[in-house]
């Protein structure tokens, strides 16, 4: 399995137990709808291999408890954590025709409100303290918030986003 072909779930936090369990936490908005899991792909020395899943229980807060197969010890779950899990992108929830994932807003054009056409999205940042769209604008990247009062709309059949750019944003990566 390909890292294009897949969206990353959560990540492995820590060991828990004396049997192989392990802590992971879901970096994703609807956790309950991955409950029914029987198998995911962990990122070890950079490749994405399959493991199987004995059991995969969501709790609060997005976190999970789960057990893979094989893994019955607390070394074979230690050699486990701060592995990143992904699945295919196939198994991504299905979204209402408002609502989009990011990774889908990539090669669409980005257009404000006050000056028109910005450029095309080529990138997404997901950061830790905020998400960002990064975008090709007169050969410069330009990187935008994605907070709801500036991506005020994405129409999926047109590829656009329509923003409203805060004052002076574009300026400052147009600077010499």
């Amino acid at each position: 399995m390909n890292k294009d072909n897949c969206f990353q779930l959560g990540y492995i936090a820590k060991v828990h137990g004396l049997h192989g369990e392990v802590g992971i936490v879901l970096d994703v908005d609807y956790p309950e709808e991955y409950e029914d899991l029987k198998s995911v792909f962990l990122e070890q020395k950079s490749r994405l291999v399959p493991y199987f899943l004995e059991h995969f229980v969501v709790s609060h807060s997005n976190k999970v408890l789960a057990k893979f197969e094989d893994c019955d010890s607390v070394e074979d779950a230690e050699k486990l954590v701060g592995s990143a899990l992904y699945l295919p992108l196939s198994q991504l929830a299905k979204l209402n025709e408002d609502q989009y994932y990011y990774h889908e807003l990539i090669g669409f054009e980005v257009m404000d409100e006050k000056l028109g056409k910005i450029g095309e999205v080529k990138v997404i940042y997901d950061l830790e303290t905020q998400d960002l769209l990064g975008v090709d604008h007169k050969g410069k990247e330009v990187l935008i918030p994605i907070q709801d009062q500036i991506v005020l709309n994405v129409d999926k059949a047109a590829k656009k986003v329509y923003c409203h750019l805060p004052d002076g944003l574009l300026d400052i990566y147009l600077e010499d």
